[in-house]
């Protein structure tokens, strides 16, 4: 990869989970120097592979006394990645604009909408800059089905049937992930950046309809401008197809468009590191592209699921309750 003209001084938050390496090979990657890094799991050794002379913290307020003693001797943090639980982006966020530096927030960016509208005011205030990690949005086949679509009839309504089961063991549900409070629940966690796909390309939800929400898998329909999506989601790795199964493989990813597999499940490698080139070049994604899709998981989250009625997922009848 090209580095950035300008070396710029990163900063990471929640390095020891499993999408952290992603932030730290885009780092790397574009060319530029992580400072210091946070997390209460010490279990961190990934950093070697990447930014050995990092500091490294697991209390909160050393962390945060470091980058201010860092800055006052002249060495500003530019950036301030976000890799922590969800609950505690916003959380995260603020603090990196208190310390006068910009924030890549991994998806979801907030739990709910409002924290976005005072988010926003935060970054008024403070002059600095929050960008989201949507790498989906900058797939090839994505944005060429994007450009697709755009082109095609303007009354062109879609039907589409979006799969996605990644099983997950008996660890998920005791971790963070499985705390709705924390997570916000199956959809938000594992489907954000899925509603985020699709609304980006198929326009705004003129309806959102629950017909499964529970604490390990979820179905629903959602009638969006240009497309109707069935969509299923699940941990459980009894839902996977048994032709999954078979070859001991543990996730399952699905879009039909129009009785037609779409297939995107391959150039995922590098989407953060072009993320991160984007940013770099003052191109992310802003808080306000995020607003749908956490308006979309916002309102799942606290739907009454109606059940077997309507326009469901074929799949549904089938799950394991």
């Amino acid at each position: 990869m090209e580095p950035t003209e300008q070396i710029k001084n990163f900063a990471l938050i929640g390095v020891a989970g499993y999408i952290a390496i992603r932030h730290l090979r885009a780092i790397r990657d574009t060319g530029n120097h992580l400072v210091a890094t946070l997390d209460k799991f010490d279990s961190v050794g990934q950093i070697d592979n990447f930014f050995p002379e990092a500091d490294f913290f697991v209390e909160y307020e050393r962390f945060d006394r470091h980058l201010d003693k860092l800055r006052r001797l002249g060495k500003k943090i530019d950036y301030i990645s976000i890799c922590s639980p969800n609950y505690l982006h916003d959380s995260h966020i603020r603090f990196a604009l208190r310390q006068q530096a910009d924030a890549i927030c991994e998806k979801p960016i907030v739990l709910n909408p409002w924290n976005i509208d005072a988010l926003q005011e935060i970054e008024k205030e403070t002059n600095r800059r929050i960008f989201n990690i949507l790498q989906l949005r900058l797939h090839p086949a994505i944005i060429s089905l994007r450009e697709k679509i755009q082109q095609g009839p303007t009354d062109k309504i879609y039907d589409i049937d979006l799969t996605y089961i990644t099983g997950r063991g008996h660890w998920y549900f005791i971790s963070w992930k499985g705390d709705i409070q924390k997570s916000g629940g199956i959809a938000t966690n594992i489907g954000v950046h899925f509603f985020d796909m699709l609304t980006w390309i198929f326009g705004d939800v003129k309806e959102n309809i629950v017909h499964l929400l529970l604490h390990n898998k979820a179905a629903g329909f959602l009638h969006l401008e240009k497309a109707r999506v069935r969509w299923l989601l699940s941990v459980d790795m009894n839902d996977l197809p048994d032709g999954i199964k078979t070859k001991d493989q543990r996730t399952f990813r699905s879009l039909i468009l129009e009785n037609k597999e779409f297939e995107f499940s391959d150039g995922f490698t590098d989407l953060h590191t072009l993320s991160y080139q984007e940013i770099l070049k003052g191109n992310g994604f802003r808080l306000e592209e995020a607003r749908k899709s956490i308006e979309t998981v916002y309102t799942i989250r606290n739907a009454k699921p109606i059940g077997l009625k309507g326009d469901y997922h074929p799949m549904l009848v089938k799950l394991k309750k």
